[in-house]
């Protein structure tokens, strides 16, 4: 069953880059595990192929896709009944950037776990019947998967009315009040954020560069877990909590960490409740007209279904030299994964960047 596992993700992976391409060239995508997979199974993953083919033709004109793609997978519990089988895996996965410039990330990398059954064939032999991963996660998946993210519950906070429009996402040629595309804002030097001088934006960056995949393990991890991280990088970078308690935790106005959830903010964990918190209450943040503006240790919240609740939040890890915005989160766990990506994959979606 592992080796079966491995070979199907891997060559899911492969099939949205350039090496994959190739590869199909010259044999069917799913060849060699096409054998080993349920008729019906080896059906979906078929049109899941070609969906996928036509994204990496799309990534390519946006912005070179990517060129090839390594996978590891590890099991984390196989079960047995009868003629069923049931494994709980992990995939751990790299798909690398083509004709990288020099400081830029190399690759996108994500870890997520999948629920995976398996049939027994005529043969005595194992055969994989379905994959899923969690239906429920409010970020975007891995792009070799297919369908939308989750939405988020909408809270039971105070009412604040109406969000502010969502930024455009056309690209620009300059960055609102900073320096030019090209710049990646170090530390303490680019950034004229004379406002918020106070605050460490590297410390943020590099918060999320070390626990995007490893949860910290002082603090808790929710189901949905998006923003929960996010506000711990803002707190390492220099964000002060407010006093708070299980009586104010509804209250955005406040924005607190405690030992359990019931003494924790809706604002920590909750992507709308943190939007208004970050720009309304504490003015921390101020929405920016235009995603493509977002630097390093920016915010960028998103809305999948334009019904007005926000469902994730992410951060800008990187601003790349040819002005690409790579962006970082949880639920799923994904590391510098490309604006101009998600913009190709959910073209629907509503955007907030928040300037920190």
């Amino acid at each position: 069953m592992m080796d079966i596992t491995s070979e199907y993700l891997k060559e899911r992976a492969n099939v949205i880059t350039a090496e994959g391409a190739e590869k199909a060239k010259k044999a069917a995508p799913a060849a060699s595990a096409k054998g080993k997979m349920t008729a019906a199974l080896a059906a979906k993953t078929a049109r899941e192929y070609a969906a996928l083919a036509l994204l990496r033709a799309q990534l390519n004109r946006d912005n070179g896709g990517y060129s090839r793609a390594e996978v590891s997978v590890t099991a984390v519990t196989t079960t047995v009944e009868a003629d069923t089988a049931t494994m709980e895996a992990t995939e751990d996965a790299r798909l690398y950037y083509p004709n990288v410039p020099a400081g830029d990330p190399e690759y996108e990398e994500y870890s997520v776990p999948h629920t995976l059954t398996f049939v027994r064939a005529s043969d005595g032999g194992w055969l994989l019947d379905s994959d899923t991963i969690d239906a429920s996660l409010t970020g975007p998946g891995p792009v070799t998967q297919p369908g939308q993210p989750g939405s988020a519950t909408p809270s039971d906070a105070e009412s604040e009315g109406q969000l502010e429009a969502g930024g455009s996402t056309v690209p620009v040629t300059d960055v609102e009040d900073d320096k030019p595309l090209e710049t990646d804002p170090a530390e303490g030097s680019v950034r004229t954020r004379a406002a918020n001088a106070g605050y460490s934006y590297g410390k943020m960056v590099s918060y999320a560069n070390k626990y995007w995949k490893t949860a910290n393990s002082d603090y808790r991890k929710y189901g949905s877990d998006c923003t929960n991280f996010i506000s711990q990088a803002m707190r390492s970078g220099g964000w002060n909590t407010t006093a708070g308690s299980f009586v104010t935790r509804k209250d955005n106005k406040k924005w607190f960490y405690g030992s359990f959830e019931s003494t924790t903010s809706y604002t920590w964990a909750g992507a709308e409740n943190w939007y208004w918190f970050a720009k309304k209450h504490s003015k921390r943040t101020r929405i920016l007209s235009n995603v493509w503006q977002l630097l390093s240790a920016d915010v960028l919240q998103a809305d999948w279904k334009r019904d007005g609740i926000i469902d994730h939040t992410m951060i800008v890890t990187k601003r790349g030299s040819k002005g690409e915005i790579y962006l970082t989160y949880h639920t799923p766990s994904k590391h510098n994964v490309k604006l101009s990506t998600l913009l190709r994959k959910y073209p629907n979606a509503a955007w907030y960047a928040h300037r920190t």
